[in-house]
C-alpha cells in the first residue's frame, strides 16, 4: 500500500488568508503586539512555532504548549465568520479518486492548529477523518508532524510499512520536511513555482482539475 500526505492549506483550500487574518487576531488577543509577519524566516513554518517566537519576543517568560487550547479556539470562531474556505479546484475529487480508485491510504500534515485545520477541510467539503489530520498542537517542526502524520496512517490502516509515501504541499518548507524525511513530494500552487523549480522537482500541478496520478506515478518510480 501506498501513502499521500497532505499539507492543507493552499494546498486543498484556499485558506491562506482566513488562517493568517485569524492567527494574527488571536496573537493580538493574548497581548502580543509585536509581530513579525515575515513568514518565511522562521525556523519552523508553524503555527505552534510561529507562535512561540512572536510570545517570547513579547513576554519575558518562555511559551507553555497549555496556550494552545484556547488560541485555536480563537482561531476558529474568528475563522467561521470570515467568507467561506473553499477547495482547491479539484481537490475533493482527486482524494476520492485515491481513496476509492487508486487505494492509496491518506492522510494530511498541516503546520496549522488542529481545529482550524478541521474547520477548513469541513468548509471546503473534503473528505477526511480526525484520526488522520496530524498538526502543530504538540509539535513544533513540520518533519514531527509528517511522522505524526504517517504513524497514524499505520494505525488506522492497520498498515506496517507503506511502499512508497509522497508528501504533497504548496511550500518550499514541505520540500524541505519531505527531503529531511527521505520521502518524495508533489508541489502545488503557483506562489512558489520558482523555488520549487529551482529545487529541482520532479512534479507539480497548479491545482487538482488536470493532475494525472499515473503520469505523476511513473515519474516519481511508483509502482501499483
Amino acid at each position: 500500500m501506498n501513502l499521500i500526505v497532505f499539507d492543507i492549506d493552499d494546498t486543498l483550500t484556499r485558506s491562506e488568508y482566513q488562517h493568517q487574518l485569524a492567527y494574527v487576531h488571536s496573537m493580538k488577543a493574548i497581548g502580543i503586539e509585536k509581530i513579525d509577519q515575515n513568514w518565511k524566516r522562521y525556523t519552523h513554518h508553524t503555527d505552534s512555532y510561529i507562535l512561540k517566537e512572536n510570545y517570547e519576543d513579547n513576554f519575558e517568560h518562555p511559551f507553555d504548549l497549555g496556550l494552545v487550547a484556547d488560541f485555536e479556539s480563537n482561531m476558529t470562531q474568528i475563522i467561521e465568520g470570515l467568507d467561506r474556505v473553499r477547495e482547491i479546484p479539484g481537490a475533493g475529487v482527486m482524494i476520492d479518486y485515491l481513496r476509492k480508485e487508486k487505494q492509496y491510504a491518506i492522510a494530511f500534515a498541516t503546520g496549522s492548529f488542529l481545529k482550524p485545520a478541521y474547520l477548513k477541510l469541513e468548509q471546503a467539503n473534503l473528505w477526511f477523518d480526525t484520526r488522520l489530520v496530524a498538526a502543530s498542537n504538540q509539535f513544533y517542526s513540520r518533519e514531527e508532524i509528517v511522522g505524526d502524520a504517517i504513524e497514524r496512517a499505520k494505525e488506522y490502516y492497520k498498515c506496517d510499512h507503506f511502499d512508497h509515501i509522497i508528501s504533497v504541499g504548496d511550500g518550499i518548507w514541505d520540500l524541505k520536511t519531505a527531503q529531511n524525511l527521505g520521502l518524495q513530494f508533489i508541489g502545488v500552487g503557483l506562489k512558489n513555482l520558482k523555488d520549487f523549480e529551482d529545487a529541482g522537482i520532479q512534479v507539480h500541478t497548479e491545482d487538482w482539475t488536470d493532475f494525472d496520478v499515473g503520469t505523476a506515478e511513473r515519474v516519481l518510480g511508483i509502482k501499483r
